[in-house]
């Protein structure tokens, strides 16, 4: 009996690395059933990825947050016999996944026009690096290399003009695109309740670094001149980054600076200089901007971040901590909301739930992800294949 809103679906993810099988996961987080298509002995290029980084661990990290739920399918798709396989499967799915490279797809036999003859109602998704379009259509691509750098993020984000462009995180650009991605499948399953057909959605990872850059790309479009990041103190007092004296770090942002400034300036204790004629306006609180850092500067380096939050906190300031990876571990926020759910089957291990919820709609539980080729022969013998089949697949 199918469970959770999806879980009538079945959805085929023959993509690699982050972007379309993370659409996929969250497909799977309400309940559809994923089957993962990967290459015998090798599997996803992704999992080499944990290895390449020489973590001394026995979970693969990447795999487990992005794999999670899915059965794995062993299928070398050069082969006549394996692309059968995946032909009897893409007939009775209901979406399809891929990022394969263009020039690929066609020999892999797993172009739209290859597929959605199989399945008038087939939902087929695809990523690519540049776009279906162009000049680019088949260059390859990552986050790194098209979502954070070619949008022109890596470009603005700098501690100042002069420093150069920080690198990436990993999955940084392709978490958010396989949101994207997911809203597009979404939508084209609704229009299939309504019309009874099939879609191609497409998105790229260009689209989506363009789309998070959104504010200073209609910038350029509008013809503004856009200048560097300004030195410390530039932005104004009340839109800057400070550093207390257990070496934390902490931003202030505020877009009402009428309401704002004396808020701040009565919290931290020193509402006299709302009096101080280098403060007292808007354009002398900018003009005087590094004069009024120093002197936060000077007052929170006094103190730990824990003092300040509650001052702040208390004081009706719009601030944050600048955490880091571990501050998430055990963060009473986040286990309230249940971003940290526990796998089943994980021997006490957590994964990230996905970043939306549905009212009403219960949580699937996560399962680990899999094994390469894991599932490889239940899922021949529910296709039909017979035990001597499946040994011959097999041996092929």
């Amino acid at each position: 009996m199918p469970t959770g809103l999806f879980g009538d679906l079945l959805v085929i993810d023959c993509a690699s690395f982050i972007a379309g099988p993370a659409a996929a996961t969250v497909l799977s987080d309400f309940g559809a059933r994923v089957i993962k298509i990967e290459p015998p002995g090798i599997g996803d290029a992704y999992r080499n990825l944990f290895r390449l980084r020489g973590t001394p661990d026995d979970v693969d990290y990447f795999w487990a947050v992005d794999s999670r739920n899915k059965e794995s399918l062993a299928l070398d798709l050069r082969r006549p016999e394996a692309r059968a396989v995946l032909q009897a499967l893409v007939r009775k799915a209901d979406v399809f996944i891929t990022n394969i490279p263009v020039p690929a797809r066609a020999r892999l036999g797993v172009r739209a026009e290859d597929l959605m003859p199989l399945n008038s109602r087939l939902i087929y998704a695809s990523l690519s690096p540049y776009g279906e379009h162009g000049p680019e259509r088949e260059r390859t691509g990552f986050d790194a290399t098209v979502w954070w750098a070619r949008s022109g993020l890596m470009d603005m984000v700098r501690p100042s003009a002069e420093a150069e462009p920080a690198l990436s995180m990993p999955g940084m650009g392709d978490h958010p695109t396989a949101m994207a991605m997911y809203g597009a499948i979404v939508t084209a399953l609704y229009k299939r309740r309504l019309t009874g057909e099939g879609s191609e959605v497409t998105t790229s990872l260009l689209a989506n670094g363009l789309w998070s850059n959104a504010c200073q790309v209609q910038a350029a479009l509008c013809g503004y001149e856009l200048v560097g990041r300004p030195p410390r103190g530039a932005r104004g007092a009340l839109n800057e980054m400070y550093h207390t004296a257990d070496d934390r770090y902490f931003i202030i942002t505020s877009t009402n600076p009428a309401r704002d400034w004396p808020l701040l300036a009565r919290a931290v204790g020193h509402a006299e200089w709302l009096e101080d004629p280098r403060f007292a306006t808007p354009q002398a609180r900018l003009a005087n901007g590094p004069a009024l850092v120093a002197l936060f500067d000077e007052l929170f380096a006094a103190q730990p971040y824990g003092h300040w939050a509650k001052i702040l906190h208390d004081g009706d300031v719009t601030f944050g901590l600048v955490a880091n990876i571990y501050d998430h571990l055990g963060d009473e926020q986040i286990e309230a909301n249940g971003l940290f759910p526990e796998i089943t089957d994980g021997d006490g291990l957590r994964t990230l739930d996905r970043p939306f919820q549905i009212s009403g709609e219960a949580k699937a539980a996560p399962r680990m992800a899999p094994g390469i080729g894991q599932h490889t022969e239940a899922l021949l013998a529910e296709l039909g294949c017979s035990p001597a089949e499946i040994e011959a697949l097999a041996a092929e």
